[in-house]
């Protein structure tokens, strides 16, 4: 089965070739970092029309990469929701006619089930069931996840996500969009323990996250150090960093731990995140738990995981009718 995924869902245009839903024959990303840096974060009406302009460019070259015709693609899979409404509806009123020109089936995929599927696109996948902490810009959630398409919420964030405060914290800082990797790159050269901002565990016992408290702790530091913290930002950046990846890997090995379950996955855009890679691998092994991470190109958003949670959708017959529409907010629950 050849499955054309499409992915709209903020500020990549995204498109890619699976087969089988684990083999990847081509995936093409367009970035909008460059057009949204400027402004510190995405701007939706922007975002949107740069999909308007890249949509089928990036989709022919997916087609022409995967060395396929048009006529060989089964399915048709793009991004339904969540995320931002003018985003998701060039995506998916893309695949809707692609699928009515085509004659073939369009599946509405779940941006957050195609994060979940992107770890099955690996060469060694893990075996079923297994729980995800599933961290990006927009969501941090944890989830027992019983095959491809079943999931079990088990905690989700009370406010900011942790991608979310990772960009503010970099724009605290004076370092720019998107933050992730620039509070990564600098917490390499800082030392973890020189500040001690909180630790958000809420209650240990449950799965649940708030960063808007840590978030805050970083601008209170700023404004309370306001002659020196310039001089210390290095220091900050992996001070916060400790923080959150402590709280990260505590959750998502205390849910291994309550599920019974030996494998762990870290998905979404934070799963990139060098410091948050060390920390939970260091944290499952003295456990006895087994780690899984997306390849780096499979954590941001892209077409293939959209592309491989489709193949499910597809073989579980889950389509889409001509008037369903997308939705922005998270129905993975």
């Amino acid at each position: 089965m050849l499955i054309l995924g499409i992915e709209t869902s903020c500020d990549e245009t995204a498109a890619a070739v699976v087969k089988d839903g684990n083999k990847i024959l081509s995936s093409q990303v367009y970035s909008q970092i460059d057009i949204h840096s400027q402004f510190g974060g995405v701007v939706p009406e922007l975002a949107s029309r740069s999909h308007n302009e890249q949509i089928i460019p990036v989709v022919a070259e997916a087609i022409k990469k995967a060395k396929i015709k048009i006529e060989d693609i089964n399915v048709v899979a793009a991004t339904r929701g969540p995320g931002l409404i003018g985003s998701l509806l060039v995506g998916f009123s893309f695949a809707k006619a692609f699928s009515f020109a085509k004659n073939i089936p369009c599946a509405g995929v779940d941006h957050l089930c195609g994060h979940i599927c992107s770890i099955l696109l690996e060469k060694y996948p893990p075996e079923f069931p297994f729980v995800s902490l599933l961290v990006s810009g927009g969501h941090t959630n944890i989830y027992y996840v019983k095959s491809p398409l079943e999931y079990e919420l088990m905690g989700r964030t009370r406010d900011d996500a942790a991608g979310e405060a990772y960009d503010k914290v970099s724009k605290m800082l004076g370092r720019g969009y998107p933050g992730g990797k620039i509070i990564d790159d600098l917490a390499k050269k800082g030392n973890p323990l020189k500040i001690k901002f909180p630790k958000p565990y809420l209650d240990k016992e449950l799965f649940d996250f708030s960063f808007s408290g840590l978030k805050t702790a970083v601008l209170r530091y700023i404004q309370t150090h306001e002659k020196e913290y310039k001089d210390n930002i290095e220091n900050i950046a992996a001070s916060f960093q400790n923080s959150a990846t402590d709280v990260l890997s505590y959750k998502i090995i205390n849910a291994a731990i309550v599920k019974n379950t030996k494998n762990v996955v870290i998905v979404g855009g934070v799963a990139a995140n060098e410091g948050l890679r060390k920390k939970v691998t260091e944290k499952a092994k003295e456990k006895n738990l087994k780690v899984y991470f997306p390849s780096y190109e499979l954590c941001g958003d892209n077409g293939a995981m959209i592309a491989a949670a489709g193949y499910y959708y597809a073989k579980k017959g889950i389509f889409i009718k001509p008037e369903d529409d997308v939705y922005s907010r998270i129905r993975l629950d």
